[in-house]
């Protein structure tokens, strides 16, 4: 029976490296390695740091297929093996030690004058000016209002997510085997106008977040799933929750998030 395993990386010196040690060391295993993603494949492998994981599971379209990650770059949060302890996780891997989590999706649904549009984030949705000026947003929680905005924008993020952007700006780390979502505003200003909140605010999962922009200038608001941004004209709203669609992380049985924290905060 064909073992087939999918290696997808970035074009970093070390990681082509990584890369070609990693292929030698899976066909000796008895597996076959292919850089195309393969519907037949039991298993991807990104090389690469954080931005190259999320970058791979976009480019395989959110596949049901596991996925792990080799770091190559700084310390991250989805790429937990070393290049130096290959050998021991294809060990472990034939030997099945290792689970595998769910993790769950943000959906957002962006309405314009003409289209809706969904796209899916593993990390965090953003919601902010494409100029350097304040942008001025209502939020609406369930189909009630609940603050007039004024400030750089919203970032809505997963667990998942809570250590990249949403900590820059602020944000709390939660951990990820809870399923909700987190809405963490950048620089809000309050006016007698624009009563904002000035910290996080945790949502259920069965919560749906609409934002309404407000356009006081030239359509400027900017969506930033990812890390990668996007421009609507004319973008009436955009409503953020939990998606249905979920993807496999491979997780090593001695993984464990909190010493990843203590390691990269601490």
């Amino acid at each position: 029976m064909r073992r087939i395993i999918t290696i997808n990386s970035n074009q970093v010196n070390k990681s082509v490296e990584t890369k070609k040690i990693l292929t030698e060391k899976l066909t000796n295993a008895g597996f076959e390695v292919t850089y195309e993603f393969c519907q037949d494949a039991e298993l991807i492998i990104s090389i690469g740091g954080d931005g190259s994981f999320l970058k791979t599971v976009h480019d395989f379209d959110f596949t049901k297929t596991p996925i792990i990650g080799i770091n190559t770059g700084h310390l991250g949060f989805f790429p937990e093996i070393s290049p130096n302890h290959i050998d021991s996780f294809i060990k472990s891997y034939k030997n099945n030690d290792f689970l595998v989590q769910d993790i769950s999706l943000l959906k957002a649904n962006i309405c314009t004058n003409n289209c809706n549009s969904n796209m899916y984030a593993i990390n965090e949705v953003v919601v902010k000016g494409d100029k350097s000026r304040t942008i001025h947003l209502s939020l609406d929680v369930n189909g009630k209002h609940i603050q007039n905005f004024s400030g750089d924008g919203m970032i809505i993020s997963t667990p998942t997510g809570s250590t990249a952007y949403n900590y820059a700006a602020g944000g709390s780390i939660v951990d990820p085997g809870l399923n909700l979502m987190q809405l963490t505003p950048l620089y809000p200003i309050n006016t007698n106008a624009y009563r904002c909140f000035t910290s996080s605010i945790i949502f259920s999962s069965e919560s749906i977040i609409k934002i309404i922009p407000e356009y006081r200038f030239e359509d400027s608001i900017l969506i930033v799933i990812d890390g990668v941004e996007y421009r609507f004209n004319h973008m009436s709203n955009i409503e953020v929750s939990i998606s249905d669609l979920k993807i496999k992380l491979l997780r090593m049985l001695d993984y464990e998030f909190w010493s990843r924290v203590s390691e990269k905060f601490l």
